[in-house]
């Protein structure tokens, strides 16, 4: 069989299996196999597959018509200029995220950041872009699940900052809190679809990625509640947050942000006009510095 008749037959069957974008992820399977870029492929259209090859391609083929995620399939997910290793221990990085990333790094930079936490940090994407970003700042990067910092541990030291991220196991703020530690920038991507909803997610959501990280209790604001509310143990006086929103979240986290002690607080949208990241700054009591100032360090 051909690289090109493979390719037909298991773009048709994963069609048939109602896969969204069929013939993409045919392909960037199929390039998987062959160790080249998928758009590659068409210079080898009439190039015969080997038998191991063929059935490694059905192999992966399976997988996704199971509706596993491409991306847990190829291990890999691009965020922003790098890469970073996924599997079913953590969300799969959304070009959503990538808008917060760009947000919380134009924060660090602008308020000179020396101190960043993570929370929910998953697969580390986000502290991983801060650690890049702000050479001079350390990060701290939380998540409930062990397996996950795990990963993002291995992400962390692949892409060479491991050294200046420090990773906590617990859930939301509570990690930082009983470690001491004091922050210029929190930022986190948290659990935020309504617990209600989750049953009519995309297969490959619901069935595939970590549930934990999904839900975000009866409402979806379970997670902003716990950061409004704890933000003032963890944060330091006119430090800042940036947090990624779900549709249709912005006035009520507003809200819980204003009721913490927050202000300037301002709303970006995504690339379909979604209200999608949200950032403000902890008011300062008089007499109090603002970020930056102390110099505290791991």
């Amino acid at each position: 069989m051909t690289v090109r008749e493979a390719l037909a037959r298991a773009t048709a069957w994963l069609e048939e299996r109602g896969v969204p974008e069929a013939g993409h992820d045919a392909a960037s399977l199929l390039g998987q196999v062959l160790g080249r870029p998928r758009l590659e492929l068409p210079l080898s259209y009439t190039r015969e597959l080997r038998p191991a090859e063929l059935a490694a391609y059905e192999a992966l083929i399976e997988r996704r018509a199971a509706r596993e995620p491409l991306q847990y399939i190829l291990g890999t997910q691009a965020f922003l200029d790098f890469e970073v290793k996924v599997d079913g221990r953590v969300l799969i990085p959304r070009p959503e995220t990538e808008l917060l990333a760009e947000r919380a790094v134009t924060l660090g930079r602008a308020s000179g950041a020396a101190r960043v936490a993570d929370v929910g940090t998953g697969s580390g994407c986000l502290a991983i872009a801060a650690a890049m970003a702000l050479p001079d700042a350390h990060v701290w990067a939380t998540d409930a699940s062990e397996d996950a910092l795990n990963l993002a541990r291995e992400n962390a030291a692949r892409l060479g900052v491991g050294d200046r991220l420090t990773f906590l196991r617990g859930d939301f703020l509570t990690p930082l809190a009983e470690a001491g530690v004091v922050v210029d920038l929190l930022v986190s991507n948290p659990p935020y679809i309504p617990r209600g909803e989750l049953a009519g997610l995309q297969e490959e959501v619901r069935d595939h990625e970590p549930r934990k990280a999904l839900d975000g209790g009866a409402d979806g604001l379970d997670a902003y509640r716990a950061l409004a509310a704890g933000a003032r143990s963890v944060l330091a006086p006119g430090g800042h947050i940036a947090l990624e929103l779900g549709y249709g979240q912005a006035a009520a986290v507003r809200a819980l942000l204003a009721t913490g002690g927050f202000i300037d607080i301002e709303v970006s949208p995504d690339f379909a006009g979604i209200s999608r990241v949200m950032t403000a700054h902890l008011s300062t009591p008089e007499g109090q510095m603002g970020p930056g100032t102390s110099e505290a360090r791991p």
